[in-house]
């Protein structure tokens, strides 16, 4: 059973900085994608970026140059670094795991993050 615990959200102001962590837990072999998403009030959720067991990334348009998303050595961590925040990246933000040949998907908990002067 994988689990997975996401930290670091909280209120920064307009132009500041977060960083996000999602710690997974079990047995992560093979293929497989992590991502983040968020979702604001009375919107749908949406994809933030995703890093792949090769090392590849993806981000969305809404926060290219701003978002990072990168990872431990060990794989078991994945870390969204958001620079030059806005009052719309304001959403709760949840960690995202596919592994293949696993039937589900696994999802954290969600953190929140704030952005308001």
């Amino acid at each position: 059973q994988v689990q997975l615990v996401e930290s670091g959200g909280g209120l920064v102001q307009p132009g500041g900085s977060l960083r996000l962590s999602c710690a997974a837990s079990g047995s992560i072999i093979g293929i497989y994608v992590m991502a983040w998403y968020r979702q604001a009030p009375e919107k749908q959720r949406e994809l933030v970026a995703t890093i792949t067991s090769a090392g590849s990334t993806f981000t969305a348009d809404s926060v290219q140059g701003r978002f990072t998303i990168s990872r431990t050595n060990a794989k078991n961590t994945v870390f969204l670094q958001m620079n030059s925040l806005k009052p719309e990246d304001t959403a709760v933000y949840y960690c995202n795991l596919v592994i293949e040949g696993h039937r589900n998907a696994y999802w954290g908990q969600g953190t929140q993050v704030t952005v308001s002067s």
